[in-house]
């Protein structure tokens, strides 16, 4: 399975242009989308959901283009967006059950089965009986995940799902896309660096509605070993560091140092002393370079 994207763009009617010239090929598995707020994530995302049509572009999932016959990729779609609402006083169970027929699964028989399913892979089903409206943020995003999994989707897109959880609610949201994401084409939008590098097989960098990057990000760390380091600086340096050096970033020490990390080809000077890229490093040097 691929979705190929070529040369898309999309402008909103004040101006903003939110995907510029954009073409990135995304294959079977966890691909992790990895931009600042307002990079253009969401306006991507919603427009390979058929949500929004593109100024300009093609869009296509296994050789057939998304935009000419949106219907035929929404029965193959799951799509869990940024925010969204449930209904009040409706269970869990009986919310699933309503989605599924709009999913258009007609046997009562069958609905049963896969929303069992589904609850005990988002580890809800014991809490099937509640109202979602009174779950909690993790609980609700888990809901999330089970009512796009109804119609058994080929390809997933979930947009920004962590932002916003407790720790322990987005391990335990990761672990269930990890699983559910093992056949499946997954399109994880986030700003969130640490998700991308637990979670994804492959990435891309964007900032505004421009691919910056595209690799797997043990490749994108090993493109820049050997290119990074670091020294304690007095925070009143941190200004005139910046001029000289091109600092990705800074962090305090428990003597109210700052701990800057530098990309450089070659040493900057002899304090400085050489440490290891992580993801992070790789995302602030693609936006600062751009």
């Amino acid at each position: 399975m691929s979705l190929q994207i070529e040369n898309l763009s999309k402008t909103y009617p004040n101006g903003v242009k939110a995907i510029d010239k954009l073409s990135l090929e995304i294959q079977n598995g966890m691909f992790g989308l990895l931009g600042p707020n307002g990079a253009g994530k969401s306006s991507l995302m919603r427009t390979i959901a058929t949500l929004q049509d593109p100024d300009s572009g093609t869009i296509t999932f296994n050789g057939n283009s998304i935009l000419e016959d949106p219907m035929e990729l929404r029965k193959k779609l799951g799509y869990l967006p940024q925010e969204f609402g449930v209904y009040p006083k409706v269970s869990a169970e009986k919310l699933l059950d309503y989605f599924a027929t709009l999913k258009g699964i007609a046997s009562k028989k069958e609905r049963n089965h896969i929303i069992q399913e589904v609850l005990e892979i988002t580890n809800l089903y014991d809490v099937k009986k509640k109202h979602v409206s009174g779950y909690s943020g993790g609980m609700k995003q888990r809901f999330g995940i089970a009512q796009l999994l109804l119609n058994s989707p080929e390809l997933i897109i979930v947009d920004e799902p962590t932002a916003g959880l407790d720790p322990a609610e987005r391990i335990r949201f990761l672990n269930i896309l990890r699983e559910v994401g093992t056949n499946n084409t997954v399109i994880f939008s986030t700003h969130i660096v640490e998700d991308v590098k637990e979670l994804c097989t492959d990435m891309a960098i964007i900032n505004k509605g421009k691919v910056l990057q595209q690799s797997a990000p043990t490749e994108a760390t090993g493109a820049i070993n050997g290119k990074l380091w670091t020294k304690n600086i007095h925070p009143d340096r941190l200004e005139e560091t910046k001029k000289e050096h091109h600092v990705l970033s800074s962090s305090y020490t428990e003597d109210n140092q700052l701990a800057i990390r530098v990309y450089a080809d070659k040493k900057p000077s002899e304090e400085y002393v050489t440490c290891t890229p992580n993801l992070e490093d790789v995302y602030f040097n693609a936006l600062l370079a751009n």
